[in-house]
C-alpha cells in the first residue's frame, strides 16, 4: 500500500460520519468502567478499515473504544461483541492482549454497540521491511510475531471459556462459503479468477481437521510492538477471530512472503537475509517447532485459499466505498486490490494443478 505509516497510525479528530455524544459515553463509563474518572477527551485512530476505533483520554488514564460503524452492514460483519469475548478469554494465557473493561450492547448510548479496553502504549508498524529498524531488531520482531501466533494456536480454548466461540469442524469449507457469499453481496465488477477460486477451492480442501482459536487477520500492522524491545506486546483487531483451523490462520499471516511490496506490503522479491528477516521456509519451520509439527502439507492450497479470502475482504471494502459507509480515506485504494489478489490466488492453484 502506498502512503507512509503516519497516514495510518496516530489519531485525528473524530470523522463526521463517526461522531457521537461524548457526554453520554462519559456517563456510561462512570457507571461501568472500574476506576474511571473524567473528564473525557475523544479522538479517532486513523487506521482500521472496518470498526472505527477511538482513543479515550482522561487526566489519569487512556482507554481504547471499538464500535460497530453506523450505516448498512453486511450480516455477521463488525462483530465487536465477539472481539470483546476473545480478548477477555485470552487474558492470562500468554497471548499478548489488552485488558478489557466492558461491552455495551445498548445502541442508545452512542448509536452502535461498543467495548472498552486498555490503551497499550507501543508502535504499530505497517511496512514489513521495518525500514527504520536495525537488522537485529527486524529478526526480534518477526520471531516475536511467530511466537505470539504459536501461543494463540496452543491455547486450550475449552479451558478459557471459548468452547462456544465457533464451530469446531470444517472451518475452511465454512469460510470459503462465507466469503463467497460476502464477495457476491459486495461485488462491483466481474473478476474471473475469483469465480474460478470459488469453484475450485471447496472441491480441494486438504484432509485433516484441527481446531484452535484463530485470529483471522494476523499481520504486522495488527500487532503492537514495544518501543524498546521491538517485541509484540498486544495483538489488535480480533474482529474476524473464531474457532478454526490454525494452519489457515498461520498461512494467511505468511502471505506476506508471497505478495509484492506494492500489492499489499509484501516481502516477495526482497533480499531477506540482508534485512535480517527470516525466509518463508525459516518462518514456517520456527512455527512448526513451537507448535510441535514436523512440517505442513498442502501449503500452496492454504495460500490460494487465503488470497481468495483476502480478495473477498477487499471486495467488501470496495462495496462499502460504493455504499458510502467506508471507514478509512484509503478504502478505495484497498478495494482495488481485490482483483490482483484473486489473480495471484489462482496462480497458486495453477502451481498445484501443474504439479
Amino acid at each position: 500500500m502506498s502512503g507512509s505509516s503516519s497516514d495510518f497510525s496516530g489519531t485525528t479528530a473524530v470523522r463526521e460520519q463517526h461522531q457521537f455524544d461524548a457526554g453520554a459515553l462519559q456517563k456510561y463509563m462512570q457507571s461501568n468502567v472500574e476506576g474511571f474518572e473524567g473528564p473525557l477527551e475523544v479522538s479517532q485512530f486513523k487506521g482500521g478499515q472496518s470498526n472505527p476505533s477511538y482513543l479515550l483520554t482522561t487526566p489519569s488514564k487512556k482507554y481504547v473504544m471499538r464500535r460497530k460503524p453506523p450505516g448498512k452492514l453486511l450480516p455477521s460483519a463488525h462483530a465487536v461483541d465477539r472481539e470483546f469475548k476473545v480478548i477477555s478469554g485470552l487474558a492470562g494465557t500468554g497471548v499478548p492482549v489488552p485488558k478489557t473493561y466492558c461491552l455495551c450492547e445498548d445502541d442508545t448510548v452512542i448509536g452502535t454497540m461498543f467495548y472498552i479496553m486498555d490503551f497499550v502504549a507501543g508502535d504499530v508498524e505497517w511496512d514489513p521491511t521495518l525500514p527504520h529498524f536495525t537488522k537485529e531488531q527486524r529478526g526480534i520482531t518477526f520471531d516475536s510475531m511467530n511466537e505470539a501466533m504459536a501461543a494463540l494456536h496452543s491455547v486450550d480454548y475449552k479451558a478459557v471459556g471459548l468452547e462456544d466461540f465457533g464451530k469446531s469442524t470444517d472451518y475452511i469449507a465454512r469460510q470459503i462459503n462465507r466469503w463467497s457469499k460476502q464477495y457476491k453481496a459486495s461485488e462491483t465488477e466481474v473478476i474471473p479468477a475469483m469465480n474460478q477460486l470459488m469453484e475450485w477451492l471447496p472441491e480441494n480442501i486438504p484432509p485433516g481437521d484441527e481446531t484452535s482459536v484463530v485470529h483471522g487477520d494476523y499481520r504486522l500492522d495488527n500487532t503492537m510492538l514495544d518501543k524498546d524491545s521491538k517485541k509484540v506486546i498486544a495483538i489488535l483487531d480480533w474482529e474476524l477471530s473464531t474457532l478454526g483451523h490454525p494452519l489457515a490462520d498461520f498461512s494467511y499471516h505468511c502471505m506476506t512472503w508471497r505478495l509484492e511490496p506494492e500489492l499489499f506490503r509484501g516481502l516477495k522479491g526482497l533480499d531477506l537475509p540482508a534485512l535480517g528477516i527470516p525466509t518463508e521456509e525459516e518462518y514456517v519451520a520456527a512455527y512448526c517447532k513451537r507448535t510441535g509439527r514436523e512440517k505442513i502439507e498442502n501449503w500452496d492450497f492454504y495460500m490460494a485459499y487465503n488470497m481468495f479470502r483476502l480478495s473477498a475482504i477487499f471486495q467488501g471494502i470496495m462495496g462499502r466505498v460504493v455504499d458510502g459507509t467506508a471507514s478509512s480515506p484509503h478504502a478505495r485504494e484497498m478495494g482495488a486490490k481485490a482483483k490482483p489478489l484473486a489473480l495471484q490466488g489462482w496462480e497458486q492453484v495453477e502451481k498445484i494443478i501443474g504439479k
